[in-house]
């Protein structure tokens, strides 16, 4: 009599590079929950301030861009207070640049969990996207809150009805960290020296994106160059959601995303190809 069982795994010698197997790692949504909280937790322990951290650091740094890039060098702001323009792109840069910065590390700081036990890899980089958009609530809320004190004082800011189409704009940002991260993380288990260069990038990557300065200051051919760079749209769009300076780059904005779809596909590619051997190689 033959004994029927129900299997609850299969198990496939060879697996597409493009399969990525989405309703698996729905069924270790609780996984990324435990993870995001054990990250966030991690962050602040053993920390005097703890969470203000998440507070206390955009504000520094936005009053450092406002002391150097608005008082010492004069930098025009499209009239509206240097501040607020500088905590605008500071906010939205220390979310794509925090995610990717920890995503591109995943398999080396990982290794040892990824030789013990079996689940989706890529659970890993969407709890940091998790972990980091909590930072990144609290601080636009603290955004939203000066905002709300500058047009107060009579600060020529108007937040444009487009706005309730941000979350787009975040998630976007999202993925170009996650596509990128990936890239990153997937080369350095060959390459070590990657992963060293990640902070000397994300400051050049900065740069050359309209954080401490409004695209419209560029001209010609080298405006259009540095739009070109997926970053710069997404900052230019924030700006005008929320305090009605500069425009919303369309063009520039559909060839953004378009990239970072390109960049998502790459990511994914070389993580696939690299998860089932890497543990060989780290």
């Amino acid at each position: 009599m033959e004994n029927k069982q129900d299997w609850t795994k299969i198990i496939k010698s060879e697996e597409s590079f493009f399969k990525l197997n989405l309703k698996e790692i729905l069924e270790y949504k609780d996984l990324i929950f435990l993870l995001t909280k054990k990250n966030f937790t991690t962050m602040y322990k053993q920390t005097i301030l703890g969470p203000l951290w998440i507070v206390i650091n955009p504000l520094l740094t936005t009053t450092m861009f406002t002391i150097i890039f608005g008082c010492i060098a004069s930098i025009p702001t499209d009239s509206v207070p240097q501040f607020i323009f500088y905590m605008a792109g500071n906010i939205i840069w220390v979310y794509f640049s925090s995610c990717l910065s920890q995503i591109s590390s995943t398999f080396l700081t990982n290794a040892a969990i990824f030789g013990k036990v079996y689940f989706p890899r890529l659970v890993l980089p969407i709890s940091v996207i998790f972990t980091k958009l909590i930072d990144f609530t609290v601080q636009l809320v603290v955004f939203i809150l000066f905002i709300a004190i500058f047009i107060k004082r009579g600060a020529p800011i108007s937040i444009d009805i487009k706005v309730v189409f941000f979350p787009l704009l975040i998630f976007q940002t999202a993925m170009l960290a996650f596509g990128v991260g990936i890239i990153i993380s997937s080369l350095t288990t060959k390459y070590r020296d990657l992963n060293v260069l990640v902070s000397f990038g994300l400051q050049l990557w900065m740069y050359a994106t309209p954080i401490v300065y409004p695209a419209s200051q560029i001209h010609g051919k080298l405006q259009t160059l540095l739009m070109l760079n997926p970053m710069a749209p997404i900052s230019e769009t924030f700006r005008y959601l929320f305090l009605g300076c500069g425009g919303i780059p369309t063009t520039f904005l559909i060839i953004s995303i378009l990239e970072t779809i390109i960049i998502g596909c790459i990511g994914l590619f070389l993580f696939k190809k690299v998860e089932k051997d890497f543990i060989d190689t780290v």
